[in-house]
């Protein structure tokens, strides 16, 4: 039986990438026995899950029904900044006559940028191929897996059926982009983030049903290469899990780039005019008619729980929560454990990275890593891109936590001036009376790669003032954290200390 769903458009580098990530001809090993552990999923928690544990000497199997490398390399994180790395450029160039350069005419060639994404992320898939893991000792069967009995996993697969027996199992089928029944959806058609990657031409008015990371990533590039995009949030602000002046920025950023915004809006129904799609939202009491070529539906992640027996093993789950785990990731069947996307809230690659690390301790030794401890940044790639670590003010207040919070505006920082790129800010949230880091928010050109200093500090318990003295090199835009920093040990100078100073220069004048 075959579960691959066909790679369009049928290029010489999708051939390349299936090639890789889900070999037609692949044949499925005979079981070698009893396996340590056998993984259900290929995508990132599932493959580092699998080439840890091989890489500790246990005997893995693991399997995948579709394409080896899961969302992230195929339909999500990849193609995703690739597209976005490519509408970053162009906005430069249409920005070019601010630093001096001038561009008489710009004409976006939106093939070569699919090409270029389709090359990139072909070169990529080497890394999670089903060659890769066998020569790593993996057991690798293509097909649909599911349980069957005792510690059993049939495999009905493409090269015949197989039935796999563990000491450990592993679920991390991960996530598929979530519907809803909007009358008329269907019928029109519609993309979504495993859909919108394999388009040929670019769309001449793009409809974004959904404000949150994914749907505003993609309403920026594709207005940056030359649509009309309407994005459609049923919320009075997008990206409403951020700090609502970081939401605010990039909000005004992407209408500046041309995205119309439809906020607090209903879906009513939809419908299809000729070529044309139709979507019917109820605004302020009144209907609105969009009109697009395109819909490209971004609403959310459901977890992949069907097709696997999982009421006959006895694993409890939900169907918009996922698995139900215990801290330890292990299921209410205390053989199987998850990871990743099936089972978490932080539907993000790192995240299910350092899950897996955790099921790889705690499946294969008596292990008591916990899910809990992780600490978890996340960032949005728009731009400015918006990233975050820690506690909010929000859930700070709800848990009686009280804050002393910090904030630099980029305007006060030489280089994000000079670069131009001087709009967003830095915020740190510390402990009341402590330069304990609690939390910190960033709206910033590169802020995912300015997160990463604040997240070690938190993560190794480095408070604030710490970072005030350690040299940042001058003019970079990670001088505004530093900038925070001096702004806490100014709040450390109270009046007796002061008097104190004034008392000594008295003194020593």
């Amino acid at each position: 039986m075959n579960h691959l769903k066909p790679l369009e458009p049928l290029t010489e580098q999708n051939q390349i990438l299936q090639s890789h990530v889900h070999p037609l001809d692949w044949e499925n090993p005979q079981p070698a026995g009893r396996y340590h552990l056998v993984v259900i999923g290929a995508g990132t928690a599932g493959l580092v899950t699998a080439a840890g544990a091989a890489g500790l000497g246990a005997k893995v199997a693991l399997i995948e029904r579709g394409l080896m490398g899961g969302d992230c390399l195929n339909v999500g994180c990849v193609p995703s900044k690739a597209l976005i790395s490519a509408a970053r450029r162009i906005a430069i160039i249409k920005q070019a006559s601010e630093f001096g350069a001038r561009v008489e005419k710009l004409q976006i060639d939106f093939s070569a940028i699919m090409e270029r994404m389709r090359r990139l992320r072909a070169g990529i898939s080497p890394h999670d191929s089903a060659k890769r893991f066998q020569e790593l000792g993996v057991d690798v069967y293509f097909g649909q897996g599911y349980f069957s009995g005792n510690q059993q996993i049939q495999v009905n697969g493409q090269s015949g059926d197989r039935l796999l027996t563990y000491r450990r199992a592993v679920i991390a089928t991960g996530a598929r982009a979530t519907e809803v029944p909007i009358p008329g959806l269907t019928e029109a058609g519609y993309l979504t983030n495993e859909t919108v990657f394999s388009l040929t031409t670019l769309p001449q008015h793009l409809i974004v049903i959904g404000g949150g990371p994914i749907g505003c990533e993609l309403a920026q590039a594709f207005v940056r290469f030359g649509s009309r995009v309407t994005l459609i949030n049923k919320d009075d602000q997008i990206l409403t899990r951020e700090h609502t002046e970081a939401a605010r920025k990039v909000s005004a950023a992407i209408e500046r780039d041309g995205v119309e915004l439809v906020l607090g809006a209903k879906l009513v129904r939809v419908e299809s005019e000729g070529d044309l799609k139709k979507v019917i939202v109820e605004q302020g009491g009144a209907e609105k008619v969009i009109r697009g070529d395109q819909i490209l539906l971004s609403i959310g992640r459901t977890p992949n729980c069907e097709g696997l027996n999982l009421e006959g093993a006895g694993i409890e789950y939900n169907v918009r929560q996922g698995v139900q785990v215990n801290d330890r990731l292990q299921t209410t069947n205390s053989n199987v454990y998850a990871a990743g996307d099936i089972c978490s809230q932080y539907k993000f690659t790192h995240a299910a990275d350092f899950m897996a690390r955790i099921v790889i301790q705690n499946a294969l030794f008596p292990g008591s890593s916990k899910v809990s401890r992780l600490l978890i940044p996340r960032c949005t790639y728009t731009s400015p891109e918006i990233s975050h670590v820690g506690i909010t003010p929000e859930e700070a207040k709800s848990s009686g936590v009280k804050l002393t919070t910090f904030t630099q505006p980029f305007d006060g920082v030489d280089r994000a001036i000079l670069d131009g790129e001087d709009e967003g800010f830095v915020e740190i949230h510390c402990e009341a009376g402590s330069d304990r880091i609690l939390g910190a928010t960033i709206v910033a050109t590169n802020a995912g790669d300015l997160i990463n200093e604040i997240t070690l500090a938190m993560q190794h318990k480095i408070g604030l003032g710490k970072i005030a003295s350690t040299i940042h090199p001058y003019p970079t835009q990670a001088e505004a954290i530093r900038k925070l920093g001096d702004q806490y040990n100014r709040t450390r100078l109270s009046p007796f200390v002061k008097r104190l100073f004034n008392y000594w220069f008295t003194f020593t004048g």
